[in-house]
């Protein structure tokens, strides 16, 4: 089975602008509100800006959470489904989320990244980065940089002689 593709960020070329959001927001929910949007953009203070979005997880957390069964997942592209009839915003969904992801919207209703289901050129977020910041990827780009060693910890005994 192929890995599941999710939008990405490229933490140096993102700027902070937000139009990821309001994009989202105005495809979405046709107004520009950015608390409406399935992406979220978090800077990371001083410099660092971060991007909260769904990443499609093999064997969603969140799916399997679910008490009510309103949420599945595309065999196809790996999207979370959610059955608008079925959920009742009980919140669940969230605490499963590692990313945080998921958002309960103003009608009790999880909504969460669908990569633009339906659109023509992909995600609106990746097509308006003025910056070029965002892209598809099945592969997760903080895992790759987190390549160092977790050092052993070591621990005093009681006549201070360190022990691994």
């Amino acid at each position: 089975m192929a890995k599941h593709k999710f939008v990405s960020l490229d933490i140096d070329k993102c700027v902070g602008c937000r139009v990821c959001e309001y994009v989202c927001s105005m495809e979405k929910n046709k107004a520009y509100n950015p608390t409406r949007s399935r992406i979220r953009m978090v800077r990371i203070y001083p410099h660092t800006n971060a991007a909260i979005n769904c990443r499609l997880c093999k064997d969603a957390p969140c799916v399997a959470a679910c008490p009510r069964k309103a949420l599945g997942q595309s065999s196809e592209n790996g999207v979370i489904l959610v059955d608008g009839g079925l959920c009742n915003g009980c919140g669940w969904c969230i605490k499963a989320c590692d990313f945080g992801a998921i958002q309960i919207d103003s009608n009790n209703v999880a909504r969460m990244c669908d990569l633009c289901a339906g659109r023509e050129k992909g995600p609106a977020c990746i097509e308006w980065c003025p910056e070029r910041a965002l892209e598809l990827t099945s592969t997760d780009i903080y895992s790759l940089t987190c390549n160092y060693a977790i050092p052993t910890p070591v621990f005093l005994s009681p006549c201070g002689t360190a022990k691994p």
